[in-house]
C-alpha cells in the first residue's frame, strides 16, 4: 500500500506513474464541458488530469474523445441466452465497463445455486459485474417457480463484495401494505433497493419511495416519468429488445432534472448486442433524437453511479476507477477502444474471449413428471360434441407485450376443442417443469400467426415454465419432447419434423456457446417460424416466453357455460 505522501506525489506528477493518455479531449461528466488534457493513470485508478513527468506507457491520442466507462444500471444476463462470460464480453466491446444484473431469471429455476452460479462466473473478469439479489422468486403465487427465496435465503450473499442491492421489487402492494416477507426483504443491509412499478398509484409512490426504493424502469409515459422525478426517483429510461421506452421518455429528461435519468437495457438478445450494441445504442439514439451529447454520456456514466451508490465509477477523475472509452467522434460514439482499470480491454474490431466456467449442476432442470400428449386434449362440455364452442382467447397484438381477452368460436371434433387454422388461433399449454407436478394450464392465443406446426420454450417468464403453442396436439408434443431431451431450450416443429432448435441447458435459460452462433440459430429460427405463419411482427419467441404470464381473468370459465373447467384450465390458472 502506497504512502500517503507517495498518492500525494502521483497526483501531482512529481513520482512516475503506469500510464498518462496525452492531448486527449476529456467530456468531463461534472463540469458538462470537452477539454484538452492529459490523464494520468496508476495501479487501475486515475490520479488525475493535467501535466504528468514520468510514466511507463504514453499513449498519444491526439485529440480523440475520452469518455468514462458505460455503465448498465439494470440488466438480466439470462435474457440474452448468453452465459455470463460471453455476455460480459460483448458489452466490454461496446464500451461497457459496469453491469448491475438482476438474476431473476435463473433464480426462478434454480434458487440459491443460480445466484450463486453467477456470482462465480463473473468473479475473475476483467468487467464490473454488480448483483442485485432478485426479490421476487417466485414471482407470483399464482405460478409454479423452482424456487422460493426469502430474506432469510438472501441473507447468505449481503457480505458478497459484488452484491450491492435488491433487485428490481416487483411486489409493490407487498411493500405499500407493509406484508412481512417482503419487508424483511427491505431490511436486509444492502445498498440500494431497485424499482418496478407500473402501474402504481401516484399517491401510493410516496409510500413505494419511502421504503427506500429510489429507481423505476417501468415508466413508458412521460407523465408516469415525471411523477417519479417529483418524489425523488432516479428514472432509467430502458431500450431493450423488448420493452422499448427510450424516444418515449425523452420529453420528459430537462437540463435541471436529467441528473436525475439514466440509462438502462433490462433484456437485450445477442443480435441486439452485436449489431445495434449496449448502452452505447441508447446514447446514439438520444443523440440522433437531439439531445446534448455531454448530459446523454452524463445518463451514461456519472447518473448511473450515483444512483447505484457506485461511488467509485463514472468519472475521469482523481481516485475514480480507470475505466474509460475512447472515440473519433462524439455524435456518431463509435467505440473505438475500452479499458478496464487502465488496461485495454477491446479494440474496433475485436472482443475479448473469456474462459467458460463450470455449470454442470445447472444442466437438467427439466422435470416434467408423467406426461402424455393427452394432457394437452381441451374438453368441451357434454352437449356440445360437435359444432362449435365459444372460448375465451388470448389476443397478441403487434410490436406489444400487452394482450387482450377476446371471445371467438373453434371448432369441437368428438367432444374435443381444437384449434383452428382459418382463424390463425392456437393451442396454448403452460408445462410444470420444476417439481415434476404434471399440472399443465391450457388455452388458445390469438395473434400468433400460427397456421401450421408448433413453437416451445422453456424461457417463459416469470416461473420459466415449458411454453408451447400448436395447431395440433400431435406436433405440440413432439416440440415439448424436443425441449426435455435438449434439456431446455427453444424449438419449431413442422409436422412430424423438428426445424430448428436451440438447446439451452444451463437452467433451460442460457448456452455456453459462442455469441456468434447463438444469434446465428436465432436468426434461422425466426425466419422459420414465418414458414409456419407467425407474422414478421411478431418475435416468436419473445412473445411466447410472455404470454406464459399468468392474469387474473375478468371473466370466469364458468360463466360461458360451454367449458369443461374440471379439464380446461385457461393460462391464469395456477400451475
Amino acid at each position: 500500500m502506497p504512502s500517503f505522501k507517495q498518492r500525494m506525489d502521483e497526483a501531482r506528477g512529481l513520482a512516475k506513474i503506469d500510464l498518462v493518455l496525452k492531448h486527449a479531449k476529456l467530456v468531463n461528466v461534472f463540469s458538462g464541458e470537452i477539454h484538452e488534457t492529459d490523464i494520468g493513470i496508476h495501479r487501475g485508478n486515475f490520479v488525475g488530469i493535467g501535466k504528468f513527468g514520468e510514466a511507463e506507457t504514453e499513449l498519444d491520442l491526439s485529440g480523440k474523445y475520452v469518455v468514462p466507462g458505460l455503465i448498465d444500471g439494470h440488466v438480466h444476463i439470462e435474457s440474452s441466452h448468453l452465459c455470463p462470460e460471453e455476455f460480459c464480453s460483448l458489452l466490454l466491446s461496446h464500451g461497457v465497463t459496469t453491469a448491475v444484473v438482476d438474476p431473476h431469471e435463473i433464480a426462478n429455476v434454480l434458487g440459491v445455486k443460480g445466484i450463486q452460479y453467477i456470482l462465480d462466473s463473473v468473479e475473475d473478469l476483467p468487467f464490473n459485474t454488480f448483483v442485485a439479489l432478485p426479490s421476487c422468486v417466485p414471482a407470483t403465487d399464482l405460478e409454479t417457480s423452482g424456487a422460493s427465496l426469502g430474506a432469510k435465503e438472501l441473507s447468505q450473499f449481503v457480505d458478497h463484495p459484488k452484491v450491492i442491492g435488491l433487485g428490481e421489487v416487483m411486489d409493490y402492494l407487498g411493500v405499500i401494505q407493509a406484508k412481512k416477507g417482503m419487508v424483511e426483504k427491505l431490511e436486509l443491509p444492502v445498498g440500494f433497493f431497485d424499482g418496478h412499478a407500473p402501474g402504481i398509484s401516484a399517491q401510493d409512490l410516496n409510500a413505494y419511495f419511502l421504503a427506500g426504493i429510489h429507481t423505476e424502469h417501468e415508466c413508458s409515459t412521460v407523465e408516469e416519468a415525471r411523477e417519479r422525478l417529483r418524489r425523488g426517483f432516479h428514472i432509467m429510461l430502458r431500450e431493450g429488445s423488448a420493452a422499448k421506452n427510450l424516444l418515449d421518455l425523452l420529453p420528459a429528461v430537462t437540463p435541471q432534472n436529467s441528473g436525475q435519468c439514466l440509462l438502462v437495457t433490462d433484456d437485450r438478445h445477442p443480435s441486439d448486442l452485436m449489431n445495434e450494441g449496449s448502452i452505447d445504442h441508447l446514447v446514439r439514439m438520444a443523440i440522433k433524437a437531439g439531445m446534448d451529447p455531454i448530459q446523454v454520456i452524463q445518463m451514461a456514466t456519472i447518473n448511473a453511479a450515483r444512483a447505484i451508490g457506485l461511488a467509485h465509477l463514472g468519472a475521469v477523475a482523481p481516485g475514480y476507477q480507470a475505466d474509460f472509452v475512447v472515440l473519433d467522434d462524439l455524435n456518431r460514439f463509435e467505440i473505438k477502444e475500452v479499458y478496464w482499470r487502465g488496461i485495454k480491454q477491446s479494440g474496433s474490431k475485436e472482443r475479448p474471449r473469456f474462459p467458460r466456467s463450470g455449470c454442470a449442476g445447472l444442466k437438467g432442470s427439466i422435470h416434467l413428471g408423467e406426461w402424455s400428449s393427452a394432457k394437452l386434449r381441451v374438453l368441451a362440455n357434454g352437449e356440445t360434441n360437435e359444432g362449435l364452442a365459444r372460448v375465451r382467447v388470448i389476443g397478441v397484438q403487434e410490436h406489444s407485450l400487452v394482450t387482450s381477452e377476446l371471445i371467438r368460436e373453434l371448432p369441437v371434433k368428438n367432444g374435443l376443442i381444437n384449434p383452428d387454422p382459418s382463424q390463425r388461433i392456437a393451442k396454448l399449454a403452460v408445462l410444470e417443469r420444476h417439481h415434476e407436478t404434471g399440472n399443465v394450464g391450457l388455452g388458445f392465443v390469438e395473434g400468433l400467426g400460427l397456421r401450421k406446426g408448433a413453437i416451445a420454450s422453456t424461457v417463459a417468464h416469470d416461473s420459466h415454465n415449458l411454453v408451447v403453442a400448436g395447431m395440433s396436439d400431435e406436433e405440440m408434443h413432439l416440440a415439448v419432447m424436443t425441449c426435455v431431451e435438449m434439456g431446455g431450450g427453444l424449438c419449431l416443429v413442422d409436422g412430424n419434423q423438428v426445424i430448428g432448435k436451440l438447446p439451452l441447458p444451463i437452467a433451460g435459460l442460457m448456452t455456453d456457446q459462442d455469441a456468434e452462433a447463438v444469434a446465428r440459430i436465432l436468426s434461422e429460427l425466426h425466419e422459420r417460424a414465418v414458414w409456419l405463419g407467425i407474422s414478421e411482427k411478431v418475435d416468436p419467441f419473445m412473445t411466447l416466453a410472455f404470454l406464459s404470464l399468468p392474469v387474473i381473468p375478468s371473466i370466469k370459465l364458468t360463466d360461458l357455460g360451454l367449458v369443461d373447467v374440471e379439464h380446461f384450465q385457461i393460462i391464469s390458472a395456477v400451475l
